[in-house]
């Protein structure tokens, strides 16, 4: 019979020397340079409405690692229904919402589902291109700006 192991475990047996290599010294490190952009701010279409019935609407998404990836995978609610994934993955990966102190997956569950349809978005977005803004172009007035995808309200983004 075989033995299950988790992620942790995967990671604590892996060899030393798969270590990825050490930057080349003519490279500049990420401290030297700008530092990249990790969290991004966001504000739900309806909001996460808690037990005592607070509307919790602002909240702050950061970028997702491969180890966000990968546990979903090993998790035994999105084994038994693939449409669970997302709710673990947007668990993980959403550090802020309102005042609510620990945002897990039973909290993205009782989310409404516009909601949860736009943070689904938003993770793509930010995962994929790595930023919420986007160059655009006036069909009026053919006048450039940039607008910030994450949005305020319905609407808006």
């Amino acid at each position: 019979m075989r033995r299950r192991i988790g992620l942790d475990e995967l990671l604590e047996r892996a060899p030393a020397a798969a270590a990825p290599p050490a930057a080349a010294p003519s490279q500049p490190s990420q401290a030297q340079g700008r530092s990249p952009h990790t969290e991004f701010e966001f504000e739900l279409p309806i909001g996460y409405v808690d037990d005592e019935g607070t509307v919790h609407r602002y909240g702050a998404m950061r970028l997702a690692t491969a180890r966000d990836e990968l546990m979903p995978q090993i998790d035994l609610r999105v084994k038994e229904n693939p449409a669970y994934l997302s709710v673990v993955l947007l668990s993980h990966v959403i550090t802020r919402l309102g005042d609510v102190p620990d945002v897990h997956a039973g909290i993205v569950e009782r989310m409404y589902a516009t909601d949860v349809a736009f943070l689904q978005d938003l993770y793509q977005r930010i995962n994929s291109e790595g930023h919420t803004r986007a160059a655009v172009t006036c069909p009026h007035c053919d006048g450039a700006f940039e607008v910030d995808l994450a949005g305020g309200r319905l609407g808006e983004s």
